[in-house]
C-alpha cells in the first residue's frame, strides 16, 4: 500500500532536490521559532511576570490556537495561491509577529507577548498546512514517510538549538534579575528587553527568506503547486485521516508538554536540582535526540513498515514517561529528556499515515492534520494544572495518555477503511 496517493503521475526522472532543500530551511525555520517561543520564552515569562505554571502554559494555549483556528482557512488559501506563495505568505507574517515582541518587551504586557506569540504562529500554521503535503509529493509515495522524517530532522536541529540560544540570552539573565523568587520593577524591564535582540533578529532571517523563495523557479508540477482536483469526496469519509489528526493532537501535546515543563522538572530537588539555565541545556538535548531518532528514522522506514515503527516508538515513550512518573532523581529526569528521542517519527509518521489515499483531497487532509498541533495549546495548560495540583511528576499522567494513544494508532488506528463515496 502506498503512503501517499499523487493526483496525478510523476515523472520519474524528475529531481526534487533543490525542492527539497528549501523544504528543509522552511523546516528549520518554523522548529526554531517553535522552540524558542515553548521551551525558553515560557519559563522566562513566568520569571519576569511571577505565573503559576497553568498561567505560564498559556504561551503554548496562545501558540498552538493558531493551528485550530487558521489551518482550514490556510489550507483554502493554499488552494488558490500554490504551495510555493503560501510558504512565502507564512514566512512574511511570522516577521511581522517576531517584531511584535518588541513593543511587547517595553511595554512589559504578558498579553502582548502573547498576542505577538499568536501572530507569529499563524505564520508557522501556513508554512506547515503547505510544507508537509509539499514534502510528501516530491518523489516516490512509498518513501513519502522517510521523505517527511528527513526534512523534521532538520527541524529538530533548529528545535535542539532554540533552548541553547534562549538559556544564553532570556534564562541567564533571569539568574541574575531574580530576588527572592521575584523581579523588582527594574530588573523586569533588563530581563524583558532582552528578547528583543533575537526577535528582531529572527525577524530579519523570515524576510530575506520570504524574498528568496518568492524569486525561486521551482518548476514543478501542477499539482505540487497547489491546484486542487474537483472531487465529490469527503475528508470525514476517511477514518484513517480523522483518527491520524487525534493522534498529531496527542502527539504534539505530550511533546509541547513535556518540552514546556522539562526546565521546571529538572529544577526540581528531588529530580536533578539544576539551574533553570543549566536546565534549558537538558531542553536542547531533548530536542536534539530528536535530530538522531529523524535520522534513523529516515532510513528505518525505508524498510521497515510506518505502523510498526511509530507502534514501536509510542511504546518506548510511554515506557519513560511511567518511569519519570514513578522513580525519581537522575533516573526520572533522563527518562524524561529521553523521551525525544522517540518523539522523533510520530509527527512525520502519523502525517504521512493520515494522508493515505487522500489524492486531491491531500490539501484539505493538512489542514485538518494541522488543526490537530492545537493539541499543543489544548494539554500544556492541562498537565501544567495538574502540576499545580497533584505535583509537576504526577503531571506526566498527560503525555502518558497521549502515548498510549498513539500506540494504538500506530498499531490499528492508521488502516485505511474509508467509507464509499
Amino acid at each position: 500500500m502506498s503512503s501517499q496517493a499523487s493526483p496525478e503521475p510523476r515523472n520519474p526522472s524528475q529531481s526534487y532536490g533543490f525542492a527539497m532543500i528549501v523544504a528543509a530551511t522552511i523546516f528549520f525555520l518554523f522548529g526554531f521559532a517553535t522552540s524558542l517561543n515553548t521551551s525558553v520564552l515560557q519559563p522566562h515569562l513566568k520569571n519576569i511576570f511571577t505565573l503559576t505554571y497553568f498561567q505560564a502554559m498559556l504561551v503554548q494555549s496562545a501558540f498552538f490556537s493558531a493551528y485550530f483556528i487558521l489551518s482550514l482557512p490556510a489550507a483554502g488559501i493554499m488552494g488558490r495561491l500554490g504551495y510555493q506563495k503560501s510558504m512565502v505568505l507564512g514566512l512574511a507574517v511570522m516577521a511581522v509577529g517576531a517584531l511584535l515582541f518588541y513593543p511587547a518587551a517595553t511595554t512589559i504586557s504578558y498579553g502582548v507577548f502573547l498576542s505577538a506569540v499568536f501572530v507569529l504562529a499563524a505564520g508557522v500554521t501556513m508554512l506547515q498546512v503547505a510544507a508537509n503535503p509539499f514534502v510528501t509529493q516530491l518523489g516516490p509515495p512509498a518513501l513519502s514517510s522517510s521523505r517527511m522524517n528527513l526534512v523534521q530532522a532538520f527541524n529538530s536541529v533548529a528545535t535542539a538549538s532554540a533552548p541553547i540560544v534562549g538559556g544564553i540570552f532570556f534564562l541567564s539573565k533571569d539568574v541574575a534579575t531574580k530576588a527572592g523568587g521575584t523581579m523588582s520593577s527594574a530588573n523586569q524591564v533588563t530581563a524583558a528587553n532582552a528578547v528583543k535582540g533575537v526577535y528582531i533578529g529572527m525577524a530579519i532571517i523570515l524576510a530575506i527568506l520570504a524574498f528568496i523563495l518568492n524569486r525561486l523557479r521551482l518548476n514543478l508540477p501542477e499539482h505540487v503547486q497547489g491546484r486542487t482536483v474537483a472531487s465529490s469526496d469527503s475528508i470525514w469519509r476517511h477514518s484513517h485521516l480523522i483518527l491520524g489528526a487525534l493522534g498529531i493532537f496527542c502527539y504534539v501535546g505530550a511533546e509541547v508538554s513535556i518540552g514546556s515543563i522539562l526546565v521546571n522538572y529538572l529544577h526540581q530537588q528531588n529530580i536533578l536540582g539544576l539551574a533553570e539555565n543549566t536546565a534549558a541545556n537538558y531542553v536542547a538535548v531533548y530536542w536534539g535526540l530528536m535530530i538522531i531518532g529523524r535520522f534513523a528514522g529516515t532510513a528505518i522506514l525505508r524498510k521497515v513498515a510506518s505502523g510498526t515503527v511509530l507502534s514501536t516508538a509510542a511504546a518506548a515513550a510511554l515506557i519513560l514517561v511511567l518511569v519519570t512518573m514513578f522513580t525519581g532523581g537522575a533516573l526520572a529526569g533522563f527518562a524524561a529528556v529521553a523521551v525525544g528521542l522517540f518523539n522523533s517519527v510520530m509527527f512525520p509518521t502519523i502525517f504521512s499515515l493520515a494522508v493515505v489515499d487522500l489524492g486531491p483531497l491531500t490539501g484539505k487532509g493538512s489542514g485538518l492534520i494541522n488543526m490537530a498541533i492545537v493539541g499543543g495549546a489544548a494539554l500544556p495548560p492541562l498537565q501544567g494544572y495538574l502540576a499545580d495540583t497533584i505535583g509537576i511528576q504526577m503531571s506526566f499522567l498527560v503525555p502518558a495518555i497521549c502515548y498510549l494513544y498513539i500506540l494504538s494508532y500506530g498499531i490499528t488506528g492508521h488502516k485505511v477503511r474509508s467509507a464509499a463515496a
